[in-house]
C-alpha cells in the first residue's frame, strides 16, 4: 500500500491507522489470517535478534535463522555488501537462549557458509557452543545454489552448509512406515500401493493413531538444489529462496506450529511460513531492512493488521 511518509516508523504507524498492522508493543506488529478455517499468525520484530527475553520458555517449535557473522575477510569481493549490517560473532549466551525457547527435542536449523581457511575454526566452535547448551548434532545438508559460482577465495564455491541440530533428543516427526502399515491392515484398510504418507492420511480419516519415529519428517535430502534471486533482484545479498525454506520448513516441523527467524532479513522466511501454514517470529534488527522485509511480507501476502495490547 502506498503511505506518505518514508521513515520506517512513520510508514508503521500509517499502517497501523490504515489497519494493515496489529501493533503489539514497541516495534512488535502482528498479522493473523486464516487458511484451510485455522488460524495463522505471523509477528514481526523490529529489535536485536540475539535478544528473545519476550519469548516464553518452550515457546518455539522450530528455529531456521542464518546470522550475520563477522568474519571479514569472508565477505569481501564480488558485489557483496554484508560489512554494511551489524556482524557479531555467536556466544555461548546465543545457544543459551536458542535452547531455552525451543520445545524440547525441536530442530535448530542454522545457515553457515561453506568450510574456508578463513572460517573453518569458528564452524567448530559454533558446534561445540551448541553441544555445550544442550543441542545435539543432528545432520548437515548442502545448499547448492543452481548453476551460481561463486569465484572467490581459494577456491570456486556454490553451496552453503545447513546445519541441523535438536535440542537434545530429537522430536519423531519421521513416519514409522512399517507399524502404520499393520495398523491399517489390522483395520482393514485397502492401503496396496500407496505412500507412507497416504497410509498416513488414511489412518487419520478413520480415527486410527498414526505412529512416528525419531528424526525429521522423512530422509534429508543430500543437498538442497535451489537456484538464488539475480544479485539486483534480491532485497538483501543473503537472502535465501523461499522454495528453499519450505523445504526446509516440511522436514523440521508440523502445520500451525511456531517458528522463529531471529535474523530474518528479507522476510523470505515469512512468506515460507505462511505458504506451509505455520506460524512465523521474524526478528530483524536493522531498521531499514526491517522496512523492506515488511514490504516484501506484504507484497506476498494478502493480509490486515489491527491494534492490540500486549504485556511480556
Amino acid at each position: 500500500m502506498q503511505v506518505n511518509n518514508e521513515s520506517i516508523r512513520a510508514r508503521i504507524y500509517e499502517g497501523v491507522d490504515k489497519g494493515i498492522f496489529k501493533k503489539i508493543s514497541r516495534g512488535v506488529y502482528k498479522v493473523t489470517s486464516q487458511i484451510k478455517g485455522k488460524e495463522n499468525t505471523c509477528i514481526l520484530i523490529n529489535g536485536d535478534g540475539r535478544d528473545l527475553s519476550m519469548l516464553e520458555d518452550k515457546s518455539v517449535d522450530g528455529i531456521i535463522t542464518d546470522h550475520p557473522y563477522n568474519l571479514k575477510k569472508a565477505l569481501t569481493g564480488g558485489n557483496r555488501k554484508f560489512a554494511t549490517f551489524e556482524l557479531f560473532r555467536y556466544e555461548s549466551k546465543d545457544f543459551k537462549e536458542k535452547q531455552r525457547v525451543l520445545k524440547e527435542g525441536a530442530f535448530l536449523v542454522e545457515f553457515l557458509p561453506e568450510e574456508s581457511e578463513v572460517n573453518f575454526d569458528y564452524l567448530y566452535e559454533i558446534k561445540k557452543l551448541a553441544q555445550q547448551n544442550g543441542f545435539k548434532y543432528f545432520a548437515k545438508v548442502a545448499w547448492k545454489k543452481g548453476n551460481f559460482i561463486s569465484n572467490t577465495g581459494r577456491k570456486s564455491k556454490n553451496c552453503e552448509d545447513v546445519m541441523i541440530f535438536s535440542n537434545g533428543e530429537p522430536r519423531s516427526l519421521k513416519l514409522d512406515a512399517k507399524k502404520n502399515l499393520a495398523i491399517a491392515n489390522e483395520n482393514g484398510l485397502d492401503v496396496k500401493g500407496k505412500s507412507s504418507y497416504e497410509v498416513r492420511d488414511m489412518l487419520q480419516e478413520n480415527n486410527l493413531d498414526v505412529y512416528y519415529m525419531k528424526g525429521t519428517n522423512g530422509m534429508l535430502p543430500t543437498v538442497f538444489d535451489y537456484q538464488p534471486k539475480n544479485s539486483k533482484d534480491k532485497i538483501m545479498e543473503a537472502e535465501k529462496p523461499v522454495e528453499l525454506i519450505e523445504e526446509i520448513i516440511e522436514y523440521i516441523s508440523k502445520p500451525y506450529e511456531t517458528l522463529l527467524d531471529q535474523f530474518a532479513g528479507s522476510g523470505n522466511f515469512v512468506v515460507a511460513c505462511y505458504n506451509k501454514q505455520r506460524n512465523a517470529i521474524a526478528i530483524e534488527n536493522d531498521g531499514k531492512m526491517f522496512n523492506k522485509m515488511k514490504d516484501n511480507i506484504e507484497s506476498n501476502l494478502n493480509t490486515a493488521f489491527e491494534e492490540i495490547d500486549y504485556d511480556y
